[in-house]
């Protein structure tokens, strides 16, 4: 048998003469005229029935399996996606805090179906591809249309982390990328941050504010398109008569921000904050009807 190379050649048969036999196939002397498949030339001195089935199955115009059927795959439908911040300089997965708290009951609440991350502030970037990443269920490293409107996703986060929800979601927006909900805890804007205005890719928006102490978070927020995203309201709280056990809080946090940080440790808001996002994601047996 002489072999050359197959690259660029289709296949070109020069099968024997023979008369049929009951199967239907030619039958094949001890001398067998050589055929060819592009620059590869086949001499047997005995052949059979099955070497003329495999020359046939690479005869011209003959297709595979995968070339004959049309692809039919979908693309998988990624969960539903829950990314909070937490404010000034605090670790994400530092326990003490409201929003670490609420991402571990969700986790507990939602073990599928439901992806829940928690960022520090200064690590938007971060939480923004590891939403694109979870979004691109075919794994190719872009996102085509389908994949970007099948994106549910929810933001949330305190101070500073408040400020960066809304900033995420306007990255989302200029990338395409619906959100279903954000919700700002007593959001402090950082420099060269607008976290008063929601973007239009967000359809609804919730913000819970104290308008005490030095540390005080955003009292208004509005929409950037009224006609495609629902402001739920900007509720306010006020801690001058009331007080809630922040003991865990570190001690000038307590201080320096009394009332920014009571809010933070105010089960009431947080509990509003989860009832909210459990609105948004499916009901489980764990979790059961939203309240």
């Amino acid at each position: 048998m002489k072999v050359g190379a197959l690259a660029g050649h289709p296949p070109t048969l020069m099968l024997p003469r023979g008369q049929p036999t009951r199967s239907g196939l030619p039958s094949i002397s001890n001398r067998i005229r050589p055929f060819r498949i592009g620059p590869l030339t086949f001499n047997f001195r005995r052949s059979s029935p099955v070497v003329v089935l495999l020359v046939s199955a690479l005869a011209p115009g003959q297709k595979t399996p995968s070339e004959s059927a049309p692809s039919t795959r979908v693309p998988a439908t990624p969960p539903a996606i829950v990314i909070g911040f937490v404010g000034g300089f605090i670790k994400h997965d530092n326990p003490v805090h409201s929003e670490v708290q609420l991402a571990a009951r969700l986790r507990k609440e939602y073990p599928s179906g439901v992806e829940v991350e928690t960022y520090e502030s200064y690590h938007r970037g971060l939480a923004r591809a590891k939403v694109l990443a979870i979004l691109d269920t075919d794994h190719d490293g872009k996102l085509s249309p389908r994949e970007k409107q099948n994106a549910h996703i929810i933001i949330y986060g305190h101070s500073w982390g408040g400020s960066q929800a809304v900033a995420l979601a306007r990255d989302l927006d200029r990338l395409g990328i619906p959100v279903l909900l954000t919700i700002q805890v007593d959001s402090v804007s950082r420099v060269h941050h607008n976290d008063a205005v929601i973007p239009a890719n967000v359809s609804e928006a919730a913000n819970y504010y104290q308008p005490s102490g030095l540390l005080h978070g955003q009292d208004k927020i509005r929409a950037a398109d009224p006609a495609k995203t629902k402001i739920l309201g900007n509720f306010r709280f006020d801690y001058k008569s009331q007080h809630y056990n922040c003991d865990k809080y570190p001690w000038f946090d307590r201080w320096f921000a009394k009332t920014h940080t009571q809010i933070e440790c105010d089960p009431t808001v947080w509990q509003r904050a989860e009832d909210l996002i459990r609105t948004k994601l499916p009901v489980t047996s764990a979790s059961g009807p939203p309240h």
